[in-house]
């Protein structure tokens, strides 16, 4: 049998207290750039669309998708690149 200590330490056991609040949750990627005041945390949110865009153009070029799947990630890709203009680049 496990100790509590153990079963406090578990995957399930992090997720359930992470979705009750008690962890500190993840920095969410802000919407305006405005709400962006730090150069780094700018950086690293632009670089996380940027891996997000060429993570959806390489899905696009499958030859397997169907019209609908290419519509919508081309325009997940334009809004991923209209909040990469707003954030500096």
């Amino acid at each position: 049998m496990a100790r509590n200590s153990e079963k406090a330490m578990t995957a399930l056991a992090r997720w359930r207290a992470a979705e009750m609040g008690t962890l500190k949750a993840k920095d969410r990627r802000p919407y305006l750039a405005t709400e962006c005041d730090d150069l780094q945390e700018a950086e690293k949110w632009r670089m996380q669309i940027i891996r997000e865009i060429s993570k959806k153009v390489s899905q696009i070029q499958n030859a397997g998708l169907g019209e609908f799947r290419i519509r919508d990630l081309n325009d997940e890709i334009n809004k991923l690149l209209r909040e990469k203009r707003a954030l500096g680049g």
